[in-house]
């Protein structure tokens, strides 16, 4: 395993560069997740390249220029998954339910760490559908949110939050499944 740092990977600036990478590698380490940089020769087999998922951290290749935003996303596919499968998971089978959560924990998060929308939802992002994802989260149509209400990890209908104590979403309760 080799430790990570921001400053030695590279990213889109238009993502807001490496303190925003930091601020989001942080919050992910953070919250239990590892991070780490790609090992020499370890393959990087999932959908976004220098980005993958290996025995439940994320995997950033140094070399590859990435959007911060995109490793919060992946950090919200590992958040989702039971407890028990975090440790060991590795490549994402497509879950169309698990994708939704993955979003709606993305942007949780990058409220935490100080990211925009287009920092999160960015032309290169989401198979060409980021106008759509960013047009729901900024009229607060917060799809996937659900999801995460159904595990506990936040709340999102206000009667239930205010007679529990508890934030509504995008506040979570907490972050890892």
């Amino acid at each position: 395993m080799t430790a990570l740092s921001a400053a030695t990977c590279r990213w889109h600036e238009e993502g807001g560069g490496e303190a925003t990478a930091q601020r989001c590698i942080a919050f992910i380490e953070g919250v239990g997740i590892p991070v780490r940089a790609r090992g020499k020769g370890e393959p990087m087999t999932q959908p976004i390249e220098g980005l993958a998922i290996s025995n439940g951290a994320i995997v950033i290749d140094p070399e590859v220029p990435l959007w911060p935003g995109d490793v919060l996303h992946e950090a919200g596919h590992i958040a989702v998954t039971e407890a028990e499968r975090r440790a060991t998971l590795c490549n994402l089978e497509p879950d169309r339910g698990e994708e939704l959560m993955a979003i709606a924990w993305s942007y949780a998060a990058a409220r935490q760490c100080d990211l925009n929308l287009r920092q999160l939802f960015h032309p290169e992002g989401y198979k060409g559908g980021y106008e759509f994802a960013a047009t729901c989260y900024a009229t607060g149509q917060f799809i996937g949110a659900d999801g995460l209400a159904e595990l506990g990890m936040t709340m999102i209908d206000l009667r239930s939050a205010l007679a529990a104590g508890a934030p509504t979403y995008p506040n979570m309760i907490r972050w890892l499944r």
